[in-house]
């Protein structure tokens, strides 16, 4: 019932108790009106975990730091939609030179800064050199550009405006995975002032301008005029949440819109979820008996059921399929590289010549920052390889133990955690897969030690050629090689979460966690 109904039903009971008719009543004192409803909010509040004190985009590889820069601050390139692939933003086109080493980007005309000064290319040439100067910068504020260029300043040796309107970046060497990682709001383009304060100032050219900064709260307001065609709510209020308890309370009292977990939450209602870029596989260790043999290790994999791998993972997880998340751009979508029954596992074990009653050990690192218990999972691939005739010996040890002892080979099997960073495929085939990440020690990263001249040449030609659809055809092959060779196994891919209220409309996650939310609002009555 409405606020005026229940006021007219009122005045009529009241009306009726005193024992008068209502063509009787008499109109001295008037009923009361309801008061008039509070206006439409505009503003969206999101919960969120690890919200900085004060942003720095370069700062910020994944978390709510690169989720606030990326309302903030305009990329060259964006990632499309469910998807690291990219297309077009500031830049409305781009390409490279012959020998890989020198990208132009065209970039759209008429954008201006949050303080109403074009956005010219040499603007953003200055933006991108401020980033290249290592002199006096406190250590991990070039998080981003040191992970995806290869250090500071890393493959890119310069950054210049060649007209108002072209950008180039000069390259030392030739870098494919260049226009993936543009894409993230680490490598915004920014201009550079100074606040009333005196502190220094990073301005932006994004959906939002930011308003406000204090501890646990950054508020952003709409910016006018933006070439997407604007935000769509007036506000985004960022708030830090100490839990998901904390959470849930506060969506309960509509002081929270959207709230957004490092885990699945509590709260079904209103869950959304979308598999992210962090990957847990499992590693054999190539260079130790029976797993130098590719029979042996495909009927590992053979033996992994993922029907049965989903209940380990709860709603952290799901298991995957291929050598690549299905929102990183060159997924192969083919046979999946896990499960296929015991008959088969069975054949491919005497084939491969299994030694009867060889136990197997499986390293399992704890204390690692993941959303998966992977005690409960490594008791279903115990399970699992115990009913395929391949007696395992769980190692369940500290994180540091287990780095160290898989980083110098002296597992048989361990369970291991990887992203691919940046969205580009590099970041995860090539560390896991190639000779260069099979030296043992502090810096291994392929925890199998295999050694294969044909992935290495696969993985190396697409890391350097930068037509995209040849990297694509690259890539798929290389997956098809892994799927044959079977070094590691795919397992799961983690889930990132979101709830929302029921009023909040135009929500849509992203694989990399950095969701573009200028198409977010409320729908609420005005």
């Amino acid at each position: 019932m409405s606020a005026s109904g229940l006021a007219l039903t009122l005045a009529i009971v009241l009306t009726c108790a005193s024992g008068g008719a209502l063509a009787d009543a008499q109109p001295a004192i008037p009923p009361p009106t309801a008061s008039p409803p509070p206006p439409a909010r505009r503003d969206v509040r999101i919960g969120v975990v690890g919200l900085p004190t004060a942003l720095d985009p370069l700062a910020a590889l994944e978390g709510a730091g690169a989720l606030v820069s990326r309302q903030i601050f305009d990329t060259l390139v964006v990632y499309r939609e469910a998807s690291t692939d990219v297309e077009p933003a500031l830049a409305l086109r781009w390409g490279v030179s012959r020998d890989g080493l020198t990208w132009s980007f065209t970039l759209r005309d008429g954008v201006r800064f949050h303080d109403g000064t074009p956005l010219t290319a040499r603007e953003a040439a200055a933006s991108f050199e401020r980033w290249l100067k290592t002199e006096g910068r406190p250590p991990g504020t070039a998080l981003v550009w040191s992970s995806l260029l290869r250090g500071v300043p890393g493959v890119v040796k310069d950054v210049r405006a060649t007209d108002a309107r072209t950008l180039q970046f000069v390259l030392f060497q030739p870098y494919a995975p260049l226009l993936t990682v543009l894409a993230h709001p680490g490598f915004g383009i920014a201009k550079s002032t100074t606040a009333i304060d005196g502190t220094p100032l990073l301005i932006g050219s994004g959906p939002y301008r930011l308003a406000e900064a204090a501890p646990g709260r950054m508020v952003l307001e709409a910016a006018a005029g933006h070439w997407t065609g604007g935000a769509r709510a007036s506000r985004l209020t960022f708030l830090e949440m100490g839990s998901d308890e904390q959470a849930e309370g506060e969506l309960d009292a509509r002081s929270l819109d959207v709230w957004l977990p490092r885990g699945p939450p509590r709260r079904t209602e209103g869950a959304l979820s979308i598999p992210g870029l962090h990957v847990g596989f499992l590693a054999l260790q190539t260079e130790k008996a029976p797993f130098t043999v590719k029979k042996i290790r495909q009927a590992v994999a053979t033996a992994l059921d993922p029907a049965l791998l989903a209940p380990a993972l709860g709603r952290a997880a799901v298991p995957l399929l291929s050598f690549l998340p299905p929102g990183a751009w060159a997924s192969r979508a083919g046979p999946p590289v896990i499960g296929g029954g015991r008959q088969a596992v069975a054949a491919l074990l005497r084939e491969g010549g299994f030694p009867q009653g060889r136990t197997t050990s499986l390293l399992i690192p704890v204390g690692e920052p993941t959303t998966v218990n992977r005690t409960k999972l490594a008791e279903t691939l115990y399970l699992m390889l115990q009913a395929s005739d391949m007696p395992v010996d769980l190692r369940i040890e500290p994180a540091e133990a287990a780095r160290s002892a898989s980083q110098s080979g002296t597992h048989d099997l361990v369970l291991g955690e990887a992203a691919v960073i940046g969205g580009d495929p590099h970041f995860l085939l090539y560390p896991l897969s190639t000779s260069e990440g099979a030296e043992k020690g502090a810096r291994a990263s392929n925890l199998s030690f295999h050694r294969s001249p044909r992935l290495d040449d696969l993985l190396i030609r697409a890391s350097q050629l930068s037509f995209r659809a040849e990297r694509l055809r690259l890539y798929q092959r290389a997956q098809a090689t892994l799927a044959d060779e079977v070094p590691w196994i795919p397992l799961y891919v983690r889930l990132l979460w979101a709830v929302a209220r029921p009023e909040v409309r135009g929500l849509r996650l992203h694989p990399t966690g950095i969701h573009r939310l200028h198409g977010v609002w409320l729908d609420v009555p005005s």
